[in-house]
């Protein structure tokens, strides 16, 4: 019979750790959360660096040729409007209902993942985006054009969220922030750098060849997916998250903080688990959960009740829309009169685009991993997720100046620079924010931090369609300083308010909420 639990029951930390401890050196070392195992060499936590860094990479690889070669195809959206005779608005659809569908399907690949494992949904799913890539650049009509992208999108939405989740398979609590910095950049580059690249191949080759260039990179994803990401899906105690692993911490390598690392021995004897070799991590079926597959369907939503996942999906959901209704509006901005720009000048909006991510991924990963390192070490070694909202300061202060600077830009037609500028200051937004409110999903809820983050990634999809969809005769009706001066507001509430309240009674909510009987067994 199912049963709902509490996650009080599958961690007894409720999210506050012990993350540094006073050795007799003086030197304070970082405890491994969560715990290895010292008996098991195939637990993803004890692969070698290179063997995480290599799985980790493909699977970036994976959701950033996914926004790629989808997003980018931006630059050539005012010369497909021509070529199939479309307005502004339905030539958006190739951008908008991707974007749904990347959302939505969330909500199938998750489940599945848990239930037949990550590695055969990633391996199917990179094959299965490349030769939608390749029906892309055949297709002869508007509508076929739709439906790639549509059915890209649903291979490429396995990653939104069992690509952050690998974060937590892979890496130890404070390795987190860095590695989901990373991860969002690889999204937001697809969406910078594809029509960036995109708007010099429309110009010179046609469209047609963005779409090939894609086909061509998937199709080295999908091997390097296949030889070099095996399971990480791994049946860990509960338990065993709450234990400081004190006994065992030896003296590690001095990280760029100046904090010692604390790394894991094992007693010499202590059965080890064998080692599977190379061949066998090639296998694609690894077994099925206990769970039942129903279950694994419906698990996920009792979850929105949990405070940090609420506020992480409003905070993901507007950070989108700003930065997407920028990448929908600006072709035909720059690409009509009186800017009258070729579509690979146009491209070039991206490059503060780009540089905004990086920003915005280096402030929200590892500039919070430094800051958290800094106010743990002051609260006597004990981690509280809360921490890492202190810095969304950041994109609060330059994103919302950004869309007035952008807004302003285009109604009053001013130099391009300010619609760089402008651009630039959005993007960090969209890094930043996911980067930081999604660790501290995990650090919340980490026994169920797939579920959790499969809620932030499908309803910040959903709820950025909604708003995305009437952008266009929203812009046209009102003009763009009332639209953009309306989403600086509205980010404004959502994180600063959301953001401050979390601050001050965060840490009660998670401790009431870690009580309450929503997770399905």
């Amino acid at each position: 019979m199912p049963r709902f639990i509490s996650l009080k029951e599958l961690d007894q930390t409720e999210g506050t750790v012990q993350l540094q401890q006073t050795s007799d050196s003086g030197t304070n070392d970082i405890i491994l959360v969560p715990v290895p195992s010292k008996t098991d060499p195939n637990d993803p936590l004890r692969w070698s660096r290179w063997k995480k860094h290599v799985a980790f990479t493909s699977i970036c690889a994976f959701t950033f040729l996914t926004n790629y070669a989808i997003g980018g195809l931006a630059p050539a959206f005012y010369i497909l409007s021509i070529e199939f005779d479309k307005t502004m608005n339905q030539t958006s659809h190739l951008l908008l209902y991707p974007i749904l569908v990347l959302g939505v399907f969330n909500f199938f690949w998750v489940p599945i993942a848990n239930y037949f494992g990550k590695r055969p949904v990633f391996v199917f799913a990179s094959l299965l985006l490349c030769v939608c890539y390749i029906w892309g650049a055949v297709a002869t009509s508007f509508k076929s054009l739709l439906w790639s992208n549509v059915i890209a999108a649903f291979a490429g939405s396995s990653t939104e969220a069992l690509g952050a989740a690998i974060v937590s398979d892979l890496y130890f609590l404070h390795e987190r922030g860095q590695k989901m910095g990373i991860y969002m950049n690889a999204i937001s580059g697809g969406n910078t750098l594809g029509p960036l690249v995109c708007g010099f191949i429309v110009q010179s080759l046609g469209w047609r060849y963005h779409k090939w260039i894609a086909v061509i990179f998937t199709a080295i994803n999908f091997l390097a997916i296949f030889l070099f990401v095996p399971e990480t899906r791994y049946d860990r105690d509960g338990a065993t998250l709450a234990s400081t692993f004190q006994e065992d911490i030896v003296i590690g390598k001095s990280n760029p903080a100046g904090v010692r690392e604390a790394i894991s021995t094992t007693s010499d004897d202590a059965p080890q688990v064998p080692k599977r070799i190379f061949v066998q991590e090639l296998r694609i079926w690894t077994g099925t959960s206990s769970t039942n597959l129903f279950k694994m369907f419906i698990r996920p939503f009792p979850m929105i009740v949990f405070p940090a996942v609420i506020y992480s999906f409003l905070c993901y959901s507007v950070s989108l829309v700003i930065v997407v209704a920028v990448n929908i509006l600006n072709p035909f901005v720059l690409q009509a009169p009186p800017y009258n720009w070729q579509p690979q000048i146009n491209g070039l909006i991206n490059i503060p685009g780009f540089l905004g991510n990086l920003f915005g991924a280096w402030a929200g990963g590892d500039l919070v991993d430094i800051f958290c390192v800094w106010r743990t070490r002051r609260n006597n070694g004990i981690f509280e997720p809360e921490t890492r909202l202190y810095l969304l300061v950041i994109p609060l202060l330059v994103t919302s100046a950004g869309c007035l600077v952008f807004g302003y830009g285009v109604q009053r037609i001013l130099s391009w620079v300010s619609l760089f500028f402008g651009y630039g200051m959005i993007s960090v937004a969209l890094t930043a924010t996911p980067t930081i409110t999604m660790a501290y999903v995990s650090d919340s809820a980490l026994p169920v931090n797939a579920d959790a983050l499969l809620l932030v990634n499908g309803l910040k999809n959903v709820v950025a369609f909604g708003f995305l969809y009437g952008v266009i005769p929203w812009v046209e009706t009102v003009g763009y300083v009332d639209v953009f001066g309306t989403l600086a507001g509205v980010f404004v509430f959502i994180v600063g308010v959301g953001g401050l309240t979390l601050l001050i009674f965060g840490a009660k909510a998670r401790h009431v909420s870690a009580r309450w009987e929503v997770i399905l067994l």
